[in-house]
C-alpha cells in the first residue's frame, strides 16, 4: 500500500499516537508524517505510506496555513492555553490594536523556539529540560510569515489565519504579539487548514478509516499529487532504463528545474530536475518506483 492519507486530526491525541494507530489499521509499518501537531492542535495532518514515506522531506518543507486562536492577558511557561500562568494583565486590547502591530510579524521575522519544545540543545530535548523546570538559552531562527489575517473577534480572543514557512511555531507567534501589545498571549486554539496544496477539506477522521471494511487504499492520493505544481515529464523505455540504473539521461527539450518523471505506461517513477550545463540533462532527486 502506497500513497498520501488526509487525516484531520483529533484533539488530545499525538502526531505520533495517530500514525500508531494507522499502522495498525493499514498494516504498514512505513508510516511518517510531514510536520507535527501538538495534542491541544487540530486539523490537517498528512500521512505518507509505503513508498511514498521518501516524499516526507519535500511535504515538510512545503508553507502551512493555520487558524489559531489568541488570548490577550495571559503568558504561560508553554505558550498555550495548557501551560502553568506566569502572568496575567487585565488591560484590555482592542480590535484595531491588535491589526496595528500584525504588519510587524509578516516576511522574514527570527523566534526564539519555546522551551517546550522538540528542538535539541546539547544534545537535550528542551521539552525534557523544561519539564525539570531547566531554562537554557536558544538561538533566534529565521521564519517566514507569509499572510497573518485577523478572521473574527469573540469572548475566547481573536482568531488569526496564518500562513508560513516551515519551522514557525504558531504559539510563539501568539506569544510574541502579547509582548508586543504590552499584556502577553497565548495560543488557546489552533487548527491546521492546509500543507501545501492539500486541504482540509479533502482530509478523513480516523473513525471513518477505522469503519472502512472494504478498501481502505480508497484514502490514498497517489504519491505524485504532492508535486503537481511541476510539468511531467515521459520517457521512452531506455530513457527509463537509464533512470532505473542511476543514470544521466541526455534531452533534447524540457523545461528546466524539477520535473515528475513518467514511464510510457503512467507509472509515476521520479521527482527530477532538468538542468542546462551546456547540454539538457535529467537526473532524479528521489526516486518512487517499484524495485524488481
Amino acid at each position: 500500500m502506497t500513497g498520501i492519507l488526509l487525516i484531520d486530526k483529533p484533539q488530545d491525541w499525538t502526531s505520533h499516537d495517530v500514525v500508531a494507530k494507522l499502522r495498525g489499521l493499514l498494516r504498514e509499518r512505513r508510516i511518517g508524517h510531514a510536520g507535527t501537531l501538538d495534542p491541544l492542535a487540530t486539523g490537517l495532518l498528512t500521512i505518507f505510506v509505503g513508498r511514498a514515506t521518501r516524499a516526507v522531506e519535500f511535504a515538510e518543507a512545503q508553507e502551512k496555513t493555520y487558524i489559531a486562536r489568541l488570548g490577550l492577558g495571559l503568558v504561560t511557561d508553554t505558550q498555550d492555553i495548557t501551560g502553568r500562568v506566569l502572568h496575567i494583565c487585565d488591560t484590555p486590547v482592542s480590535r484595531r490594536e491588535l491589526e496595528a502591530v500584525l504588519p510587524q510579524f509578516l516576511g522574514e521575522i527570527q523566534q526564539i523556539p519555546p522551551m517546550y519544545s522538540a528542538i535539541k540543545v546539547d544534545g537535550q530535548r528542551l521539552y525534557k529540560l523544561a519539564r525539570k523546570g531547566v531554562e537554557v538559552e536558544r538561538k533566534p531562527r529565521t521564519v517566514t510569515i507569509h499572510r497573518l489575517e485577523l478572521l473574527a473577534e469573540g469572548p475566547e480572543g481573536f482568531d488569526l489565519e496564518i500562513t508560513c514557512s516551515k519551522g514557525t511555531y504558531i504559539r510563539t507567534l501568539c506569544h510574541d504579539i502579547g509582548h508586543i501589545l504590552g499584556v502577553g498571549g497565548v495560543m488557546t486554539a489552533l487548527q491546521r487548514t492546509y500543507v501545501g496544496s492539500f486541504s482540509l477539506i479533502d482530509a478523513h477522521t480516523l473513525a471513518e478509516i477505522e469503519t472502512e471494511s472494504d478498501d481502505r487504499s480508497r484514502f490514498l492520493h497517489p504519491v505524485d499529487t504532492l508535486f503537481a505544481s511541476h510539468p511531467a515529464l515521459t520517457l521512452d523505455s531506455i530513457q527509463e532504463q537509464k533512470l532505473r540504473n542511476g543514470q544521466t539521461i541526455r534531452l533534447t527539450t524540457g523545461p528546466p528545474g524539477a520535473v515528475r518523471v513518467y514511464s510510457q505506461t503512467g507509472e509515476f517513477l521520479a521527482l527530477g530536475e532538468i538542468t542546462n550545463r551546456g547540454a539538457l540533462e535529467l537526473r532524479a532527486k528521489k526516486r518512487f518506483y517499484t524495485v524488481l
